[in-house]
Order: structure tokens, then C-alpha cells, then sequence
């Protein structure tokens, strides 16, 4: 797998008052560590987007205890805090003809920059490469 793919949990939380904190509660009996998290509504329900150590271990254990996951790739682009920074990532990719279809910004330990759901992750690793823009590898999370 490209070392530029990120595995992504979608945790489905439903829209009501204590679900999230159910689901931080079993998050934190599973021992799953969440490095970055964005919370997203629709009038039924809520999707967690989370970014964890162990993807593929934390969606077996929330399977376990009932909690509805999907994993979805998307990648991470680092970009400073400075005014424009967003606007070359995003134009890089806009003039490729990819599609930027949701992201959320992060800082971690060491790195910070903004993860991306694209409808191409490839041709968006390409792209940003090419353009002299730097990928967040998933052992920098």
C-alpha cells in the first residue's frame, strides 16, 4: 500500500443527546487512541471521522461492541500556518480535475497540514507531488 494513504474510521454516531459520549466511552474501553477526529451531521445521524493507531485492530474491536465503521482512504497534505497554504493545496489539485470532496485539519507531534478525502487518492499524491507539495506519510501520524 502507498505509504501516502491514510486509513480513515467513519464511526456512525447517532443524533441524539450521550452518543458521542457512548462512543468516546467505548473508544476509550477499546483503548483506541484517535490522532485526529472530525464530527459531521445529517439529521439521523452523525459520522465520526477519526484517525487512530491501529485502524484495522480498532474496527475489529467496535465491530465487537456493536459500533457501526467503515475504513476509507484519504490522504494527508501538509500545509503551514500562513495565509495561502490551503489555497496551493487545493488549486493543485482543482487544476488536476480531482475532487476535493470533504477534509479537516490536524497538528500532530510533528506535522500538521489538513486530510483529504479525494475521489482519486493516486492521481492526488501524483499531483501534489509534482507539485512540489509534501505528503503526510501514515507512520507521521
Amino acid at each position: 500500500m502507498n505509504a501516502n494513504i491514510i486509513t480513515q474510521l467513519s464511526i456512525f454516531v447517532n443524533n441524539a443527546p450521550g452518543s458521542l459520549a457512548n462512543v468516546a466511552k467505548t473508544l476509550r474501553e477499546c483503548e483506541i487512541n484517535m490522532k485526529a477526529c472530525n464530527l459531521a451531521e445529517s439529521t439521523e445521524f452523525g459520522i465520526l471521522r477519526a484517525i487512530v493507531d491501529d485502524p484495522a485492530g480498532a474496527i475489529e474491536k467496535l465491530q465487537k461492541k456493536n459500533i457501526i465503521v467503515k475504513k476509507t482512504e484519504i490522504i494527508g497534505v501538509k500545509i503551514a500556518d500562513v495565509p495561502g497554504s490551503l489555497y496551493e493545496a487545493s488549486n493543485v489539485l482543482g487544476s488536476a480535475g480531482i475532487n476535493i470532496e470533504y477534509g479537516y485539519a490536524f497538528t500532530g507531534k510533528n506535522v500538521e497540514g489538513l486530510f483529504i478525502r479525494v475521489d482519486n487518492p493516486e492521481k492526488a499524491i501524483e499531483a501534489l507531488s509534482k507539485a512540489g507539495l509534501e505528503l503526510v506519510k501514515s507512520s507521521e501520524i
